[in-house]
């Protein structure tokens, strides 16, 4: 629309016709309130609806030589940036069977020729009026749908930076670094795409669920935060009662989690995986392992793929007790604990994943200095224990 000098706005409607009679007649019924531009024929019409800014109406004489009306609307009607201009037919044809042609191409009016000026104004105001909801109704949606997007992003964000704190506390205590918890994330989700089209997972690995798989996978370890530091830090190898006590940090983390949800007073979807992931990763296949001693598919799904990306990256890992193990005699202790250890289908996935596995290990791999402070927490954390 055209601003007035008094602040408001003139529609602009586009006369189209080849009787220059017809055109000064539509001048003179809607110049008092409309900005009135005019074509002769449909090609100089298409020029002015295509320019910028676009009439807000057209008013269209379907019998004209060379390019007809037809072909204006349905060219029109066809464009994106022209579709939503409101087209009212000028013609003599009365046939019921030409103007359900007309409507067909999308047009939004027909009005019959003589010109009655009533009509004529009343047509007009009304699809401009319709015009202007539909763009109210447009305008309104393209917000709605912007705001739902926007805090979509922040709720997501909320929940990646929730885990990450988490996450980053578990850490603060452990005697692996940060990037453990990097590396083990994408061999999870590495695992999980390799299995998506497989019959056994096929329904649990949608596209949702790997993500909040992959988001999850950092608050495997999130119960050592409840581990003396005297086990948790200890150097050497562990007694009886020591790792009996280490054990339960699987309960402690899944506990951990469920008290932040309490505390919320309301069961958390993204955390549900972080949850079976905490308490069940230490599960074995053969039902060997614990805190449970569950067995093959009694194990979630998600549990057993960190078992693998945990157990992996726990043998190539540097250590200030241990030396790194190399990636082939690490791969050919995974694949020993094939149906033992391990589901045999995700052991098989590792197997494709092996190139993938030690490009994820390359990226994130832990520096000298990341060591050097876990040394120096380990030795003043025990240092200051009685």
């Amino acid at each position: 629309m055209t601003a007035l000098a008094d602040g408001s706005a003139r529609a602009t409607i586009l006369a189209v016709d080849d009787s220059p009679d017809n055109l000064v007649l539509i001048n003179a019924l809607l110049k008092d309130r409309y900005l009135i531009k005019a074509a002769t024929n449909g090609d100089l019409a298409l020029r002015i609806a295509r320019s910028s800014p676009p009439p807000d109406l057209i008013l269209l004489d379907v019998m004209m030589p060379d390019t007809s009306g037809h072909e204006v609307a349905r060219q029109l009607k066809a464009e994106a940036a022209t579709r939503a201009i409101p087209i009212i037919f000028l013609t003599s044809r009365s046939a019921e069977d030409d103007e359900a042609f007309g409507f067909e191409l999308g047009v939004e009016d027909y009005i019959s020729k003589p010109i009655r000026p009533g009509v004529l104004r009343a047509r007009v105001e009304t699809q401009l009026k319709v015009k202007a909801a539909a763009s109210f109704l447009r305008d309104q949606n393209q917000y709605l749908e912007q705001e739902v997007e926007r805090r979509t992003r922040q709720v997501v964000a909320i929940q990646d930076v929730t885990i990450q704190a988490m996450a980053s506390l578990a850490e603060t205590r452990d005697n692996e670094t940060g990037n453990h918890i990097r590396r083990t994330q994408h061999y999870v989700r590495c695992l999980a795409l390799a299995l998506r089209e497989h019959p056994r997972f096929r329904e649990f690995l949608t596209e949702v669920h790997v993500e909040a798989l992959f988001k999850s996978a950092p608050l495997h370890d999130i119960g050592k935060i409840g581990i003396p530091d005297r086990i948790l830090l200890k150097p050497g190898r562990l007694t009886a009662e020591e790792f009996e006590v280490m054990k339960t940090h699987t309960t402690l983390g899944r506990e951990a989690i469920e008290q932040a949800e309490q505390r919320l007073g309301t069961s958390v979807e993204f955390l549900r995986f972080a949850k079976e992931i905490a308490y069940g990763h230490q599960e074995k296949w053969n039902g060997s392992g614990y805190p449970l001693g569950l067995a093959g598919d009694a194990i979630p799904i998600s549990a057993r793929l960190m078992a693998v990306a945990d157990v992996y990256d726990a043998l190539i890992s540097r250590r200030v007790y241990k030396e790194p193990m190399p990636h082939a005699q690490a791969a050919a202790i995974i694949r020993e604990g094939r149906g033992a250890h391990f589901d045999p289908d995700i052991v098989d996935a590792f197997d494709r994943c092996e190139a993938e596995f030690q490009d994820i290990a390359a990226r994130f791999v832990d520096s000298d200095e990341d060591l050097s402070h876990k040394a120096e927490a380990m030795v003043l954390s025990l240092g200051s224990q009685p």
